[in-house]
């Protein structure tokens, strides 16, 4: 079917519009970090968000957060809040995701061992 006679799509067009809106917000963040008062709010063409790389990574960003929200998970920046607030409000937050070793010192595959 030629392009002239398809029927423009739903979902790229809206996604499309979010990337691009996405890169240059990562573009703005990282010129801002780099310059510090001195920040402007200058804006990039979309061929310097390519060359950049900030589309890509706007690409991913984007399209994992509409997987997650599809999926019914929490956004990226929800979770990394909500994994924060439970860190600062936890007493022993020093080692909050280590394991306890088990105390079984077992052999499994059930060989006998020779004492």
């Amino acid at each position: 079917m030629p392009k002239s006679q398809r029927k423009p799509g739903k979902f790229w067009p809206q996604v499309r519009a979010l990337i691009w809106e996405k890169a240059q917000e990562l573009y703005q963040m990282e010129q801002a970090k780099n310059m510090g008062k001195d920040f402007k709010g200058i804006t990039a063409t979309r061929k310097e968000l390519r060359e950049g790389g900030y589309f890509y990574l706007a690409k991913l960003i984007v399209l994992r957060n509409l997987w997650r929200e599809r999926k019914g998970f929490p956004m990226l920046e929800e979770e990394e809040a909500q994994v924060f607030q439970e860190q600062t409000t936890t007493k022993n937050s020093l080692l909050p995701f280590k394991n306890p070793k088990p105390s079984n010192n077992k052999r499994k595959g059930g060989r006998k061992e020779n004492a």
